[in-house]
């Protein structure tokens, strides 16, 4: 298994403490540096070149859309995951609009964000189920369909349908 280099930007000492814990007892997964604000954290992923950035979206300073759309203005960016309280329909749009490929809550379980972060930095979209639920509230009925026939047929989310209520976050490569 090939080592996913983190760095990991919120303007919570003890969130980032929390996530390194979790993250480091994971195989394969390395914590390469620790930002608390958006400016830290661009500057983190210059120096650290990760694979993965966990950002928060409202810091003190450079807020975490804003260095979302910096850090994907590098050459060869990383993958950045949104990890944050706020859920709010604008939040999760404008997020993956600046750059983000996926977008989970803090209330996502510590056994599932390891794996979650597995799959991100495999090149899959990781979407909390309310980041999921507005996504496709805003995108009307036509994509609906569109996804649940893909969720309910697919090889990799065949099991997702029959469990649609219990799922916490779902992750996939094409949209």
């Amino acid at each position: 298994m090939t080592e996913v280099q983190v760095v990991i930007v919120d303007d919570e000492p003890m969130v980032c403490g929390f996530l390194r814990t979790i993250l480091s007892t994971a195989d394969g997964i390395d914590i390469a540096a620790e930002a608390h604000d958006g400016a830290a954290g661009v500057d983190a992923v210059v120096r650290e070149r990760p694979d993965l950035v966990l950002m928060d979206l409202r810091m003190p300073g450079m807020d975490g859309l804003t260095a979302i759309e910096r850090i994907t203005d590098l050459r060869d960016p990383p993958v950045i995951v949104v990890l944050t309280t706020f859920d709010a329909d604008e939040y999760v749009l404008r997020a993956l609009r600046a750059g983000a490929t996926g977008f989970l809550v803090k209330s996502t379980p510590p056994e599932d964000l390891i794996g979650l972060v597995r799959a991100a930095a495999e090149g899959h979209t990781v979407l909390s189920a309310v980041a999921t639920r507005r996504l496709l509230a805003a995108s009307g009925e036509r994509v609906t369909a569109r996804l649940i026939s893909r969720v309910s047929s697919g090889p990799i989310f065949g099991w997702v349908w029959p469990h649609l209520g219990r799922v916490d976050a779902c992750c996939w490569n094409e949209f």
